[in-house]
């Protein structure tokens, strides 16, 4: 069974936005998204891996370089990490959504039997 995204569009809505809406002005929005990103779906899995690898390539780079180069692979690890880890992490929500709308609309549709009052 596979699946071709050029075939139809997506009959799955997408999740609600937890981030608040966009204002347009740039710094205004960063601010905002940087206050609420709690909220965001899987931002802490993602910045706590991000924050555990870029320590650790920190403290291997440091040992035989200076700390300013050493901060520097920690940030680039920190960035690449987080970023590959929240990306698996939503691909990973999009297929459980697709697998439960794949369940619901597979299973029979059940009606409720009205009682007639004239059988008692």
């Amino acid at each position: 069974m596979s699946s071709n995204n050029s075939e139809q569009p997506s009959s799955i809505p997408p999740p609600p936005s937890a981030a608040p809406p966009s204002t347009g002005n740039l710094f205004y929005d960063s601010v905002q998204a940087a206050k609420n990103v709690e909220k965001l779906p899987c931002a802490r899995n993602s910045l706590l891996t991000g924050i555990a690898a870029g320590s650790g390539m920190a403290f291997i780079r440091g040992v035989s370089t200076t700390p300013m180069v050493a901060g520097n692979w920690f940030v680039g690890t920190f960035l690449a990490v987080a970023a590959i880890s929240h990306q698996v992490c939503m691909r990973q929500m999009e297929a459980e959504r697709k697998q439960v709308m794949q369940i619901i609309e597979s299973t029979p549709k059940r009606t409720l039997k009205k009682e007639d009052p004239s059988s008692q």
